[in-house]
């Protein structure tokens, strides 16, 4: 079935590059159907306000659980028979990873993405379709982005190209970073010497089991150099199997 994606804003043409690039391409193909929506549409006063001052003081404006409700009604009622999981981007959120991005690739056809702004969605939204939907908070990590915008391009750019067909050589995904734990080896190409840095003799050799293990080495010097928390992650995962890596 094709993965349906809809991604609720305030600034809908924030997400005018999902019709580029791959992405642009497996919607056009119907591999993906991509809803962009304007959260004002669902506003009933002159001036399409979406958000108010915060209970109890504070800085800031807070969005008004109406038009969410609203938008959210129509929207997730549009294909009766499905059942959309809602994501809503937020530092506040269970981190988005590789593995995340993959189960909802697989395990789900229907995404719907609530893009905050200002100090966030009132909770109420939260509380309202938690109890009739799969509902998720994800971050892309510590930090306070300006609204749900960006994550969304992110979230949607790393589940739509594990969707089967979106890449054309699904093989260039086995080995990327963060599949199995790891990051991806270091890759060359034409010419073989470039500014007197020559490409590893190895690739050069033809002997593919060489290479192979040469690349595996790569992934895991590189995961211990750099991200030496997943490298602890993947030693621990490999324990539990039974064998060091």
């Amino acid at each position: 079935m094709t993965l349906r994606i809809d991604v609720v804003t305030i600034f809908p043409d924030y997400l005018a590059p999902l019709d580029l690039s791959l992405i642009g391409k497996a919607r056009r193909d119907g591999l993906l159907d991509v809803h962009v929506h304007d959260l004002r549409d669902w506003t009933h006063d002159r001036h399409r306000t979406v958000d108010d001052t915060p209970y109890g003081g504070g800085a800031g404006m807070v969005m008004r659980p109406e038009p969410w409700g609203e938008a959210l009604d129509e929207i997730c009622a549009s294909e009766p028979g499905r059942t959309p999981h809602l994501i809503v981007p937020g530092p506040g959120g269970d981190r988005f990873t590789q593995a995340v991005a993959e189960r909802l690739a697989t395990e789900e056809d229907w995404l719907v993405f609530l893009c905050g702004r200002y100090e966030g969605i009132d909770e109420r939204v939260y509380e309202e379709y938690a109890a009739r939907y799969p509902l998720s908070v994800l971050s892309l990590g510590d930090y306070v982005l300006n609204g749900g915008e960006v994550a969304v391009l992110a979230m949607t750019e790393a589940v739509a190209r594990l969707v089967p067909g979106v890449i054309g050589n699904r093989e260039s995904l086995v080995e990327e970073s963060h599949t199995g734990g790891l990051l991806e080896y270091p890759v060359y190409t034409k010419p073989p010497v470039w500014r007197e840095h020559a490409v590893p003799e190895i690739l050069l050799s033809g002997d593919h089991g060489r290479i192979a293990r040469w690349r595996h080495e790569q992934r895991l010097e590189r995961t211990a150099r750099r991200r030496p928390d997943l490298m602890r992650d993947y030693q621990q995962q490999q324990d539990g199997q039974g064998w060091d890596a």
